[in-house]
């Protein structure tokens, strides 16, 4: 077996089209199907455990976890249909048990569902039988199952009473029925008219309220199975049945969950709605959470379009994550809910963005930890494999076929319909730099140095020089795709659906071997580690390896074709990808038998697949839109031993504009701080001297209050002794009088002062803003000039390049004429040639023609011998059948005659019981007879003496 073997690592995507596809193991877990693998992610920790699905697997169609989180049941189909159930507990995943459902014919599980003390599994099939078949699953025993629907009315979900573990509900399109399993049966309890309602989904509220979404966006309470009432869309209002006059908007609600306070669904493309109970025992709307816009999407409402597929809500009822229908997990904190609750809600990625359709590039570089993926969404995106992230992510307006890192990690190339671009990875964006008019490329990758890249278009390699972005050699034999330079990017190997392997010379241009083999189409091609041989793959289900234009060795698959291939650096392993989604470790070199390790990984053929520079990850995408890592370790579980030093750079790209930008943003930045610095000392000085001034008016009002009260004494004791002391009284008020003069002098003075030092502040602060004013005059003005010169530069190197430009065109059409004369020369070359190799083909046609003819009449010899044996199959036949009836009127004759023999006996032993008595009667009489004769005799005896 192979030393080297893969063990899944990390996975980025999310597999639709299951129904319940994320739900929730412990508080910080949740479990989503990814390929052909049930994935376990730890949001808190980042790490994830991976639950491969079964050998023969190539549909997973439904996920269920048990009320106590430990179990998950998980539906596929592929060969036979099988509900297999895992134990989440176990730190693989242990496998408990498998269902089926007995001797029906393949039927295909499209919803599952605990029951509440996770005894219990029920399962609807899909048509057209629609049969829920009823587990006690631990026993692997169908307690009982019944016909929930017809063929024209699919059912879309069942679910147990939570309360209740022999009650269940079962919806679809005109479907909505409560069953209850008693007496060894399920046994229908409901039976509302709903034939022209489309339930898409359920939830248990109560023990006896279920509450229903419909396609036209209706919310139906149904009480004990019967249709109650109607919930509105608007909050505060609950409508009863009948009394419905409003039109509610028609959106696609798929999905409904109940929890502590009420329920929640979502509502609409992007929207989820929470309602809570009112102490009317009826719901209200309470808060709506919405899916973001894509900051990094052209589109606006790309992301806000998508559909909620499923819901679930943690155990402790603090996180509520959703999966949509493109691909993608949110969550979202309820207890922010209470929060903010004037602030509009958002859900956030549950770990990041990923691809929503199938991935059509794959690229790694050696300076960086980065991996870039293309796909038909129209994104491209950039991961770190190290620390698991997404580094960067675009959107463009038309698919990417094809996509390469270059060496560096600072450029990337991708390929589209109408252009191949050459973009840079700058700190936030990814911009294009340089197009180049190579339509549709499939194919493109960079050489080991970076010096140069392959590009393919039709039936043509392209190789550019990446310092000149020159054409320098064009490469025409087949429509092929370039896998892999040679370590010292002299040779370039391609392969094509034509069934041919060229290696070809990157400075001539010549092929150096070719290996032509017209029954396979080559879907995958690589150099060994020391880049002597060729492996390629392809639809012939064989892994070749080719040296020297020879096949030196085959290795036959089973029926499944490899569609990819890749070869680790240390000349250990052969990882390859197989059309059905597996991933193949083969021990090199190359073993004679069919020796491998198989992993479960996609749910559709693999595309591309890479191994990393250290040969610590393989890297493996696949249509099912899955990014998956696996790492690579040895038969002791360590990882391997790489003998290169790869050194990881941290650097980045970033623009002049942009560090202008930046730049400038921090000086305005600097400078609003600085003018809300001083503006807050400002208000705190006016905060003080407002203060004061009111601390001394207060003091002054005290002292005037006081001073007035002692006046008044004052003068009611002058007033008592003013007949006394008329004269000093005189002397005394004089006195008083001058006193509060004088205090009132020196206060306003105080007052003088104090206003002196505010107009001081106040001018000081206009001198400081009037500063700044001009600070930034100045800089917009420094801007301008600079923006100015630029101008005039760029003006001059525009006509620079415009001159420059014209002597290139001029080149190239000198070239054109000098390769429409070479095309000339080969044309008439591939003319003979192909007049030949027709030569040929006709002397073949003829001998197969001539063999064609013989068979054709040894045909019809075995064919006459066939219809011979088939008449004398039917006249056996004829006479079996004449035999069997035979047979059968001979063994009715045989039961007939065996009657006759019962009665005969029966009459036998009535005969011989009379027989019986009138022989004792004969005996009896032969006795007296005897004795009467003996007696005569005597007498006469007697008589006679």
């Amino acid at each position: 077996m192979a030393t080297v073997a893969a063990q899944a690592h990390f996975s980025f995507g999310l597999r639709t089209g299951v129904t319940n596809n994320v739900c929730f193991y412990d508080e910080h877990t949740v479990v989503f199907p990814s390929g052909n693998n049930c994935v376990c992610y730890n949001s808190v920790q980042r790490c994830q455990r991976f639950i491969p699905g079964s050998e023969k697997s190539r549909a997973m169609r439904a996920l269920a976890i048990s009320a106590n989180r430990r179990y998950l049941a998980v539906s596929e189909g592929g060969g036979k249909a099988t509900i297999t159930v895992f134990d989440l507990q176990h730190e693989q995943g242990r496998k408990r048990k498998v269902l089926t459902a007995g001797d029906m014919s393949d039927p295909e599980f499209v919803c599952m569902a605990f029951s509440p003390d996770s005894k219990y599994l029920i399962a609807q099939t899909g048509g057209p039988e629609w049969t829920l078949i009823f587990w006690l699953w631990e026993k692997q025993k169908v307690v009982t199952s019944v016909k929930t629907s017809n063929s024209n009315n699919p059912v879309t979900q069942v679910s147990f009473n939570p309360y209740n573990n022999m009650q269940l509900c079962v919806s679809g399109r005109g479907v909505f029925k409560l069953f209850r399993y008693s007496e060894g049966a399920l046994k229908q309890s409901s039976f509302p008219k709903v034939e022209t309602i489309n339930f898409l989904c359920h939830t248990w509220a109560t023990e006896e309220r279920v509450i229903a979404g419909t396609d036209t966006g209706r919310l139906l309470v149904f009480e004990s199975g019967d249709l109650r009432r109607e919930i509105s869309l608007h909050p505060n209002v609950v409508q009863e049945q009948g009394r419905s006059d409003e039109k509610f908007p028609r959106d696609q609600k798929s999905t409904i969950l109940s929890y502590s306070k009420g329920f929640m669904c979502s509502m609409g493309p992007g929207s989820v709605c929470l309602f809570e109970k009112t102490e009317e025992d009826s719901y209200r709307k309470s808060r709506e959470i919405q899916i973001p816009p894509d900051p990094y999407s052209n589109e606006v409402t790309a992301a806000e379009c998508q559909e909620v597929d499923t819901m679930c809500i943690s155990p402790a009822e603090e996180t509520l994550a959703i999966s949509t229908d493109q691909g993608q997990l949110y969550s979202v904190s309820l207890s922010s809910v209470d929060v903010h609750k004037e602030e509009q809600l958002h859900f956030e990625f549950l770990s990041q963005s990923f691809h929503s359709k199938s991935i059509t590039g794959l690229s790694i570089c050696i300076r960086k930890p980065l991996v870039a993926t293309c796909s038909l969404d129209h994104s491209v995106r950039v991961w770190n494999y190290e620390t698991k992230a997404l580094e960067l992510y675009k959107q463009f307006q038309e698919e990417a076929y094809s996509v390469a890192l270059h060496p560096t990690g600072l450029f990337i190339l991708v390929g589209f319909s109408d252009k191949l671009r050459l973009m840079n990875l700058v700190i936030d964006d990814i911009r294009t730099f340089k197009e180049f008019t190579v339509r549709s490329c499939r194919e493109c990758t960079f050489s080991h140095g970076g010096h140069m890249f392959a590009a393919v278009s039709g039936n043509v390699i392209h190789i550019y020089s990446f310092t000149s972005f020159e054409n320098v050699l064009n490469l025409k034999g087949h429509s092929g795709k370039v896998s892999q330079w040679s370590l010292d990017d002299s040779r370039l190997v391609s392969c094509g659906m034509d069934g041919a392997v060229y290696e070809w010379n990157t400075k001539t241009g010549k092929r150096e071997s070719e290996s032509v083999l017209q029954s396979c189409s080559y879907t995958g091609v690589a150099f060994s580690s020391d880049c002597k041989t060729i492996l390629a793959v392809g639809t012939d289900l064989t892994l070749k390896e080719i040296q020297d234009c020879q096949i030196l060795r085959e290795v036959p698959a089973d029926d499944v074709a490899n569609t990819a291939i890749a070869v680790s650096h240390s000349s250990r392993a052969i990882f390859t990808g197989t059309s059905s989604g597996t991933i193949r470790a083969i021990k090199y070199p190359l073993p004679v038998q069919k020796e491998w390790l198989m992993y479960q990984a996609h749910c559709g053929p693999v595309t591309r697949m890479v191994i990393t520079f250290d040969d610590q990850f393989l890297l493996t995408v696949s249509e099912d839109s899955c990014l998956l890592m696996w790492r690579i370790i040895d038969k002791e579980g360590r990882g391997l031993k790489s003998n290169r030093q790869i050194v990881h750079t941290e650097e980045i790209l970033v623009t002049k504009s942009d560090l202008e930008e930046k730049n400038m943003l921090e000086l305005k930045m600097h400078l609003e701080e600085l003018q809300m610095e001083n503006e807050y000392q400002l208000r705190l000085k006016d905060m003080n001297h407002n203060e004061k001034m009111k601390e001394i008016s207060d003091k002054f009002s005290q002292q005037i209050e006081s001073l007035k009260n002692a006046q008044q004494v004052m003068k009611a004791e002058m007033e008592k002794q003013e007949h006394e002391h008329k004269g000093s009284f005189a002397d005394l008020s004089l006195k008083h009088t001058k006193e509060l003069k004088d205090l009132e002098l020196s206060y306003s003075q105080k007052l003088i002062v104090e206003h002196k030092r505010y107009q001081d502040f106040q001018q000081k602060y206009q001198g400081m803003q009037e500063n700044y004013e001009n600070q930034l005059k100045s800089a917009e003005q420094s801007r301008i000039q600079s923006l100015e010169e630029q101008k005039q530069l760029y003006e001059a190197k525009l006509q620079e390049k415009t001159q420059l430009l014209a002597q290139c065109q001029e080149d190239a059409q000198q070239q054109i004429r000098e390769f429409k004369e070479i095309i000339k020369q080969v044309e008439e070359d591939e003319e003979r040639k192909i007049h030949d190799i027709q030569i040929q083909y006709e002397k073949k046609l003829h001998t197969e023609k001539e063999a064609n003819t013989n068979l054709k009449g040894e045909t019809g010899m075995v064919t006459q011998k066939f219809y011979s044996l088939q008449r004398q199959i039917d006249d056996k036949c004829t006479d079996i059948n004449k035999l069997k009836h035979e047979r059968q009127r001979l063994l009715g004759l045989i039961r007939s005659l065996e009657s006759d023999i019962e009665d005969l006996k029966r009459q036998i032993a009535g005969h011989e019981k009379t027989n019986q008595d009138k022989v004792t009667e004969m005996r009896a009489l032969l006795v007296f007879i005897t004795l009467a004769v003996s007696t005569s005799t005597l007498q006469k005896i007697i008589q006679f003496k």
